[in-house]
């Protein structure tokens, strides 16, 4: 199964970029032994519309004119659930045992996720109650791949 993780708005080089390239790295490295391959990130650019309700719209239809392939979709938000990494790392399993080709990981912009997107979306998660700036979402969300990983394969690194 291929994962991709589709963040509005571009991370800028620096420390924050070069955590999260390390933790999308040893991903990309463990994930391949367990069939699941790192498929990249999409970055389509913030909405320049007026208002936050049509940024989100704008955002969203960007979104679903990629899922229109049947792609699974997971969404981030802060509205979701909070999983612990185990529970992460089995949402993950089970879609690949269940044959998905494609699992959308997907960070809204900086007025978050489009309503409706929710219909869409296989399981919305959380990292918590507090607001993170995106790139600590990245960041967040490349080390719990890894982790999941680490969890999957039964490797020491995850130590509940």
């Amino acid at each position: 199964m291929r994962i991709v993780i589709h963040a509005v708005g571009r991370m800028k080089a620096g420390p924050e970029a070069d955590l999260c390239d390390r933790y999308i790295d040893r991903f990309r490295r463990a994930g391949s032994q367990l069939g699941l391959q790192f498929g990249g990130i999409i970055e389509p650019a913030e909405s320049r519309a007026s208002s936050p309700a049509q940024r989100k719209r704008e955002e969203a239809d960007r979104l679903l004119s990629y899922l229109d392939g049947g792609a699974r979709l997971i969404l981030l938000d802060e509205d979701g659930r909070s999983l612990s990494s185990t529970t992460f790392a089995d949402a993950l399993a089970r879609h690949r045992d269940q044959g998905d080709g494609l699992l959308v990981l997907a960070i809204g912009g900086p007025d978050g996720h489009d309503r409706s997107l929710r219909a869409h979306a296989d399981l919305v998660m959380s990292f918590g109650t507090a607001t993170f700036p995106h790139q600590i979402v990245r960041i967040l969300l490349a080390e719990q791949l890894y982790r999941a990983t680490t969890i999957l394969s039964g490797h020491p690194y995850h130590r509940a």
